[in-house]
């Protein structure tokens, strides 16, 4: 079954761009683990929320905000996409991620279609 590990942190320290250091580390050598299990299917780190826009199609006609929709403490980051047998495996994977220690990984299984 597959699983979206969505990463939401504090981006604000962390550097604009940063590509490299200690946190970078962690989640190149967590992807690589996922990779040697076989069970990544994708994933991405995200641009900062600064980035975001937001799109409602309300009232029959799309409006636009720039930004992220909610104003909060940690920021959607980045997300894995895993296929795993069961709900156990995801959380010790999402358990396992840098992520985890630094804000929070939400696990939601996938709606295939």
């Amino acid at each position: 079954m597959k699983y979206m590990l969505m990463i939401y942190r504090d981006e604000a320290v962390f550097a604009p761009g940063q590509t490299s250091g200690a946190h970078s580390g962690a989640y190149v050598a967590y992807a690589d683990a996922l990779k040697a299990a076989g069970i990544l299917v994708g994933g991405d780190r995200l641009q900062p929320s600064t980035t975001a826009s937001t799109v409602r199609a309300g009232n029959g006609a799309p409006e636009i905000l720039d930004g992220p929709y909610a104003d909060t403490k940690e920021q959607f980051g980045g997300f894995y996409i895993i296929d795993v047998p069961d709900l156990d495996a995801a959380l010790q994977w999402a358990a396992r991620c840098p992520g985890a220690a630094q804000g929070a990984i939400e696990v939601r299984p996938m709606w295939v279609i």
